[in-house]
């Protein structure tokens, strides 16, 4: 063996060597702590035997600090006793407990697995039994959980760890939120610490306690996976997404930081199985205080409203409207004698601020207006046609807003719009009284730019660049005078929304 051969080899075990010791002592270290080994955060890497070259010039070493996974045993022992089993009975409702039967098609070999695994479904008036989790906000038997946990129970029982039970009066339940507000007759109950939602960061670890399934004071823990995240279906809540393992009957369980606080409710999995995918949702403390303190004292949550249709501002439609950045909500669509109608507020508007704050993303405006008193006054800041304008809104109250009728109105004479690749003809009076507009274009075929944009046949064109258009030669006339994009204000069965399209 050459010498060459041998130095290689003398380098090669003395590296493996070195390797293999911080790959074991880290490992358990790190990953499988012990109380001990929590108590020494450090650990100095394991040091292979040196050669004889080694020894006549020994290289600088450095100590890697190791850090422990957090020891959540405290915050387990000294809250477990607040968070509640929460069991409730009805009439022909899905059980808490039971996963719903995942998006299989009957012909699917796993269909019957899933349908037997279930067990026969309830209906027909038949009675019906759930479970949830719960945690005691007020020493005074004041007790916070989600609306969909006992949503439609005819009886609530709140079980606690040393096995008292109580039965529970419901004082309210706001489903926009997803919170319920119940009390029992009971005093000195232990409770929580209430945190912040607000000031959570993305990373830091966090615990959620429940009853998954049934197995109650469960603990499970992870991480803030990311903030301010909106659901479809949850306009008023941005929710704290995780990665802490939340399942059926986790719900309405507190969510800890690691001060031992209680920084939001689990409420929500995303899941395909019925069961958890490493995604979970909580709804921010801060919201559920909120909606406790109005169902308290007014037996209800009252909501603040404006009556329009926003959506994301993208940085295509930014450069329609003439604007320098993409913040901002778009308002798509104005109710009328809706107090934003009142205002003067119209499609097409951007609005950038509310009583003074920054509007960065459209998913940020609904829950800062829910929040508002109806009666109070809104000062807007809104960006139309080039310019800044301020805008007073007098908040209304949140209720149901009507749809607006289809428009599919058939015809001919339609013109061609070759910069768009759109057929266009005008609405007819009754076509116009169906969607209750002053004007419109509808789409009878699309092609180039138009469908690349999206936009199909069946649609209406409402606005061009937030102009209403009546007529296909004024169409013609706003496209000529467009740059590189336009913003078209599209219905589409009951929904209105600007499209950018790109005519460069």
């Amino acid at each position: 063996m050459s010498s060459n051969t041998l130095r290689k080899s003398s380098i090669a075990l003395a590296l493996a060597a070195a390797l293999t010791g911080v790959y074991a002592v880290g490992a358990e270290s790190a990953w499988w702590p012990s109380r001990a080994s929590a108590a020494q955060p450090q650990l100095a890497l394991a040091a292979a035997a040196p050669s004889a070259a080694a020894s006549a010039s020994p290289p600088a070493t450095t100590s890697v600090p190791v850090t422990a996974l957090p020891d959540m045993t405290a915050i387990v022992e000294r809250n477990g006793a607040a968070v509640v089993n929460i069991s409730v009975s009805g009439k022909a409702r899905n059980s808490a407990l039971t996963p719903e039967m995942p998006q299989i098609e009957p012909g699917d070999p796993m269909y019957e697995f899933f349908r037997h695994f279930r067990g026969p479904q309830q209906g027909g008036g038949a009675p019906s039994r759930g479970q949830g989790s719960g945690f005691v906000l007020r020493e005074d038997g004041i007790i916070l959980t989600n609306a969909h946990v006992v949503d439609g129970a005819d009886e609530v029982t709140v079980r606690f760890t040393d096995k008292r039970e109580f039965k529970a009066k419901v004082l309210g339940v706001d489903k926009m939120s997803d919170v319920a507000v119940l009390k029992i007759d009971a005093r000195n109950l232990p409770t929580l610490k209430i945190g912040s939602g607000t000031n959570v960061r993305v990373g830091e670890w966090v615990l959620a306690i429940g009853s998954p399934f049934g197995f109650e004071n469960s603990a499970t823990a992870g991480i803030v996976s990311a903030k301010s995240r909106s659901l479809p279906d949850d306009s008023y809540v941005s929710f704290i997404q995780t990665d802490v393992a939340v399942n059926p009957g986790n719900s309405g369980g507190p969510l800890f930081n690691m001060a031992g606080e209680v920084i939001g409710i689990n409420s929500q999995i995303y899941s395909r199985s019925g069961g958890y995918m490493g995604v979970s949702f909580a709804i921010p403390i801060d919201v559920v205080i909120k909606v406790e303190e109005q169902i308290v004292k007014h037996g209800k949550v009252e909501r603040g409203r404006f009556g329009i249709a926003i959506q994301e501002l993208s940085p295509s439609l930014a450069e329609s409207f003439g604007m320098k950045k993409s913040a901002g909500a778009l308002v798509s669509s104005v109710e009328d004698g809706s107090p934003a109608a009142k205002s003067g507020l119209e499609a097409g508007d951007v609005i950038t601020a509310v009583n003074g704050k920054e509007i960065i993303a459209s998913r940020e405006l609904p829950a800062l207006v829910a929040d508002m008193r109806p009666g109070e006054t809104a000062k807007l800041q809104v960006w139309r046609k080039g310019g800044t304008r301020d805008i007073d809104v007098k908040v209304g109250a949140q209720n149901e807003a009507g749809k607006v009728a289809s428009a599919d109105g058939k015809g001919s004479g339609a013109a061609s719009q070759g910069k768009l690749g759109l057929a266009l003809r005008p609405l007819t009076a009754d076509e116009r009284r169906q969607i209750e507009s002053k004007g419109g274009l509808l789409v009878e075929d699309v092609a180039g730019a138009a469908a690349r944009a999206g936009i199909r046949p069946g649609d209406v064109v409402l606005s061009v660049n937030g102009e209403v258009v009546s007529s296909v030669e004024q169409l013609r006339t706003l496209v000529g005078k467009a740059n590189k994009r336009i913003a078209l204000l599209i219905q589409r069965e009951d929904a209105k929304i600007f499209v950018p399209v790109e005519i460069g």
